[in-house]
């Protein structure tokens, strides 16, 4: 007989906007035991699976706290309700978690100010955020003791009034059952927020319509909003107000100017449990985070994206096809451990889009640094040294390269046809503590195939990506100052002399790293002062870029030549508290952005 043996998901807490898959173990006539899905327009044997989805309310109203939606929301906050804020975000489990996160909440107030009456009066203000007074069933009340300042600018809800509408109809023990969908698939929405969902399956006669035994069900949890990323503002490094150059779609509008971002995405097949075991499962699966990086990438609208751990199959489904719709052409490089270990496992790479509306592609080069370390090892090593050399510096890494011509131009009516041309480098150097020759050796490797493309083309150049060197490594200060210093600690590790003389270790492209011009900002001002203290004046690079429970430090960079290219403005920087706050729900880096 036809059964379901098992349903299971892989989380079983449910977050809005991302997909839910069921696991489900089919056993079929002959004893087979099979995961595959046999739809109703496709039934095999004479039968086919049915599945449905409910919402399950009950009389028990509840709301789940924005900053940590696994526990249910004790309090709201009133001047989100009055400004109008999405009521998710407006919800907190403890007066301790509302204190700590008043830094991100009040940026969302602020916001909600600006966009309702920039020239909104103090009293209006006060009538939004400060005044505290009974109201219905709940009770008003300000956060006093140490966090007195939150408690002077908004007012906080707590209660146990009803957060959501009452049902109309109810079953048995107070509970009504919404049927919200018929597919194997369902994707929660803000309705099914502080909700059990309820799956079913059962195999069905094809002809008769009827059962073959009982429904296989499973209950999740309460469904949960997705955590809100921190707002992020763009910040002026020249004292330029940059709003006044965005068009319609958030770009700069000026012909000369263009974008870019960098980030490393953290493939899936990285994240695990084992890794990340701070973090719970829902905020680590796929479906969860591609939803939530989309949404940020393509809020930057950025015109060139560079991303870096790409994996291969979530490019060619999802990326790629996603970021067209938003106009993004499209270039892919995957490391090279399928062509040198027959590995047959997902892997991951570099990725770089642009805008086809603002630039053309050019030409690509792709830079293997496994092949570069089989033309060394055969050029300057003994054959007894080779097998050894080449596991050590065989490390899968690749770089991408692309050429790109602007669609727009900078140039004078005195150079009206001259092509404007740019070339952009993509790595994501290796990771290995224990092998800095290596990861200096690939970044040598890089800058000196970039020193050839710019002997042949007078080309600005842009070099991103994780570099995984902190600043004041070899690897940095050869990207930074074009050289390293002979005495430098980490050419204390060469053991096959692939770094050697040290004299060889330089570059004549005039690099520097983007986020060192806030250590440069003209003027003063808040902005101005909160990103100076954000950096580490000793290395004028920011003080973070990847943040987890177990490291905190920059690896993330921009480099730019600075003899034909100027940093505008660069996404701000975020601080260690703010961050620290999110920390079980944020895995991978920062993402760098910059204006230039």
């Amino acid at each position: 007989m036809v059964s379901v043996l098992r349903v299971h998901l892989p989380s079983d807490i449910p977050i809005v906007g991302c997909e839910l898959t069921p696991y489900v173990l089919l056993r079929r006539l002959d004893g087979s035991v099979t995961p595959d899905d046999v739809p109703e327009s496709a039934p095999i044997d004479g039968f086919f699976l049915r599945y449905k989805w409910y919402r399950i309310q009950s009389d028990r109203k509840v709301a789940v706290c924005s900053i940590h939606p696994s526990e249910q929301a004790t309090l709201q906050c009133v001047g989100c309700v009055k400004a109008k804020i999405p009521a998710a975000k407006s919800y907190h489990c403890s007066p301790r978690c509302f204190s700590d996160a008043w830094q991100h909440h009040r940026a969302l107030h602020e916001r909600a100010t600006t966009a309702v009456n920039e020239n909104g009066t103090e009293e209006e203000e006060k009538e939004l955020f400060g005044r505290l007074s009974s109201s219905g069933s709940g009770v008003n009340a300000g956060l006093s003791g140490p966090t007195s300042n939150v408690g002077q600018s908004l007012s906080l809800n707590i209660g146990s009034a009803p957060l959501y509408p009452a049902v109309t109809a109810e079953r048995s023990g107070g509970e009504t059952w919404f049927e919200v969908g018929r597919c194997k698939i369902y994707t929660p929405t803000a309705e099914d927020i502080g909700h059990v969902l309820k799956f079913e399956c059962v195999a069905v006669d094809s002809e008769t319509r009827t059962p073959l035994g009982p429904s296989n069900t499973l209950m999740t949890s309460r469904v949960i909003p997705a955590p809100c990323p921190i707002p992020r503002r763009l910040i002026p490094v020249n004292g330029v107000d940059l709003t006044r150059h965005l068009d319609s779609d958030g770009r700069l509008a000026s012909s000369g100017t263009f974008t870019v971002l960098s980030y490393n995405i953290l493939a899936d097949v990285y994240a695990t449990s084992e890794s990340y075991s701070y973090c719970p499962s829902w905020a680590l699966s796929w479906p969860y985070r591609r939803q939530n990086l989309l949404r940020e990438i393509v809020g930057y609208h950025a015109d060139i994206l560079c991303f870096q751990e790409v994996q291969s199959d979530h490019f060619e489904e999802f990326f790629a096809p996603e970021l067209d719709k938003h106009g993004y052409q499209a270039l892919y490089k995957k490391k090279t451990s399928e062509v040198y270990s027959g590995n047959a496992t997902p892997v991951d790479g570099c990725a770089t889009f642009f805008r086809r509306d603002r630039f053309a592609h050019v030409k690509k080069y792709e830079v293997e640094f496994n092949k570069a370390a089989q033309s060394l090892t055969e050029a300057v090593l003994p054959s007894v040294q080779k097998k050894t050399a080449l596991s050590r510096l065989l490390q899968d890494n690749v770089a991408l390269i692309a050429v790109l011509e602007a669609k727009f131009s900078n140039h004078g009516a005195d150079n009206p046809g001259k092509r404007q041309l740019l070339c952009v480098a993509n790595t994501h150097v290796n990771i290995q503590h224990d092998l800095k020759d290596v990861r200096l050796w690939q970044v040598h490797t890089l800058v000196k195939g970039l020193e050839k493309i710019a002997v042949s083309a007078d080309i600005p150049m842009l070099v991103c990506g994780d570099f995984n060197s902190v600043p004041g490594s070899a690897a940095h200060s050869l990207l930074a100052m074009g050289k390293v210093d002979p005495l430098h600690p980490d050419l204390a590790i060469d053991p096959f002399g692939i770094l050697r003389p040290p004299s060889k270790l330089n570059h004549q492209l005039p690099l520097i790293s983007a986020y060192s011009s806030f250590a440069r900002m003209v003027g003063v001002g808040i902005n101005a002062d909160q990103q100076r203290r954000r950096m580490d004046p000793t290395t004028n690079e920011p003080l973070f870029t990847n943040c987890t429970r177990d490291f905190i430090g920059t690896v993330d960079y921009i480099f730019y030549t600075a003899d034909t290219l100027m940093v505008d403005s660069l996404l701000e920087l975020l601080d260690e508290e703010s961050l620290r706050l999110g920390v079980d729900t944020i895995v991978g880096s920062l993402c760098c952005f910059i204006y230039v």
